[in-house]
């Protein structure tokens, strides 16, 4: 797809990342899951003073990806001590890449997913790991074909409500052992 710009985004684009947030979650998860879990979860995982602690965050990165000015998409990034299941300094997670529903299939994901790939191969980490519901067959079908094998699960909570995330990863170096 022409004209598609991703840019990293500052505190300054607060209000911009908040709404794609709250949108793409929305359109991804709504038709399959308790409206009062969804508002609860957007709520407290979208509000301006949380996107702002993890925009601050130097362990993590936010980046938009925009259809000539408008916001179709968005990746966060996490190394370090930011990584939300076991950090480990050899590996970056991807935590998010949402794209809105009238831009899916147009490689919009695949372009956040190569500039994923491209940071994490500029911090030569080991591998690069996500989080992944087990119920969102189009997006484990998606890491699936990028090379990514599941591990292990873990709990996630939507609301009051505990669901099963697949976590996957991708091996990108493979430590040499000199005999």
């Amino acid at each position: 797809m022409e004209n598609i710009e991703i840019k990293r985004i500052t505190i300054d684009d607060i209000e911009a990342l908040q709404g794609i947030s709250k949108q793409t979650f929305l359109e991804t998860f709504s038709a399959t899951n308790d409206e009062q879990n969804m508002s609860k979860y957007l709520e407290e995982n979208f509000s301006t003073d949380k996107l702002i602690v993890e925009l601050e965050n130097t362990c993590s990165q936010f980046y938009l990806a925009y259809l000539n000015a408008q916001v179709i998409g968005y990746l966060k990034l996490n190394i370090g001590d930011a990584q939300k299941e076991f950090p480990d300094e050899n590996a970056l997670e991807i935590e998010r890449i949402y794209i809105l529903n009238a831009f899916q299939g147009k490689k919009i994901g695949q372009m956040l997913y190569a500039k994923a790939i491209e940071i994490a191969e500029s911090l030569q980490v080991d591998y690069v790991w996500l989080g992944v519901w087990e119920n969102n067959l189009k997006a484990i079908g998606f890491y699936e074909k990028n090379g990514f094998r599941p591990f292990d699960k873990h709990i996630f909570r939507l609301g009051i409500e505990e669901q099963t995330d697949i976590l996957m990863k991708k091996i990108l170096f493979v430590a040499q052992v000199n005999h």
